[in-house]
């Protein structure tokens, strides 16, 4: 959410009405996130200003470990060295941060060439945020999502309860720091993470949401009391149940 909403802050500075705007002073500390959005906190080192130029040569973007040449163009001005500029800033400062770590498994090799990309400048601006929107359509339409045979036949599910909150085991990333609860597209993906980690023996869906609209699933280990709840449904490994307690 971060990176992308950063991107298109990028994406606006870059075709602004008064031209190409580069960030002087590209620090996180000058961003914050406002309604979900990241805003810029201080423009007083912003310019629109582009290095003037005589020939290629004059035209090296330097950072203190890579530096590119760019092209000077006709009218004596280095192409797109502002543009470049902010892209460069937000790779090295949030996107080698915050990409490679939250990510479903197999939407990663996606973020994985955005990173390499832009750290190469290999993308413009216009790339970086059609990359950036075709991962985000991927997660929230389930599409990345591998062909599986049908998981959740394991599990018991009791609609209008769940059980009662408290701490558990943890996973990454949690959106809790007492337990294990995870952004699904579905109970069936859900299940497959269950699945996939050796404490799960339950797990809970609400209709609480995240900023993509995802539903948000608590995992967990041992048995709770249940609780009644309109909006959830429990799902319980059939492995893990018993008569007496259903």
């Amino acid at each position: 959410q971060i990176c992308l909403s950063l991107v298109k802050l990028l994406f606006y500075l870059a075709h602004s009405p008064l031209g190409s705007v580069v960030l002087l002073d590209f620090q996180p500390r000058q961003f914050v996130m406002v309604d979900g959005n990241l805003k810029v906190t201080d423009m007083d080192d912003a310019s629109t200003e582009e290095l003037s130029c005589k020939e290629d040569n004059d035209c090296t973007l330097d950072f203190p470990t890579k530096s590119f040449p760019l092209k000077c163009s006709a009218v004596g001005k280095c192409e797109g060295i502002n543009e470049k500029k902010n892209l460069f800033n937000a790779y090295r400062y949030f996107f080698t941060y915050l990409l490679p770590h939250s990510a479903p498994p197999a939407l990663r090799p996606f973020l994985s060439d955005i990173l390499n990309a832009t750290g190469d400048l290999r993308y413009g601006i216009n790339e970086t945020l059609e990359a950036f929107e075709k991962v985000l359509h991927l997660y929230k339409s389930g599409l990345y999502l591998q062909k599986r045979s049908l998981l959740l036949k394991d599990y018991i599910s009791l609609k209008g309860f769940r059980t009662t909150e408290g701490e558990d085991y943890k996973c990454w990333p949690s959106y809790s720091h007492l337990g294990c609860l995870l952004s699904v597209h579905s109970a069936e993906e859900a299940a497959a993470i269950c699945n996939s980690q050796s404490q799960c023996q339950s797990f809970i869906i609400t209709q609480r949401r995240t900023w993509t609209g995802r539903p948000l699933a608590s995992f967990h280990s041992r048995p709770a009391d249940l609780i009644p709840d309109a909006n959830a449904v429990v799902y319980i490994k059939r492995s893990a149940s018993s008569g007496e307690r259903l």
